[in-house]
């Protein structure tokens, strides 16, 4: 190494692994995949406007069956709710 020489610093090439190849966005910034497509993702709201949201994501979701089996789910929980806290069913039902 000579005295009067300075020493020049490395070059790297690279790109991160998640970086696309077109150059949008940051490459340095994670988000999920379908998060583009959802209205609920995006800055705070109130509960309300969650509400909305989240109704109108359901409402609009072309998956019936998906429909069909999370109403399904939510009945069942409901029905072991009320088992749980001992609620009489019997005023359901016809004498």
């Amino acid at each position: 190494m000579g005295i009067l020489k300075l020493r020049k610093n490395k070059k790297f090439s690279y790109t991160p692994r998640t970086y696309d190849d077109k150059g949008e966005g940051n490459p340095f910034e994670i988000k999920h995949k379908f998060d583009q497509y959802r209205k609920t993702v995006g800055p705070n709201k109130g509960i309300k406007g969650k509400f909305i949201d989240a109704f109108d994501d359901y409402k609009n979701n072309p998956d019936h069956q998906a429909s069909k089996r999370v109403l399904i789910i939510i009945g069942i929980l409901v029905l072991v709710f009320l088992f749980i806290i001992d609620f009489d069913l019997s005023i359901f039902l016809p004498k």
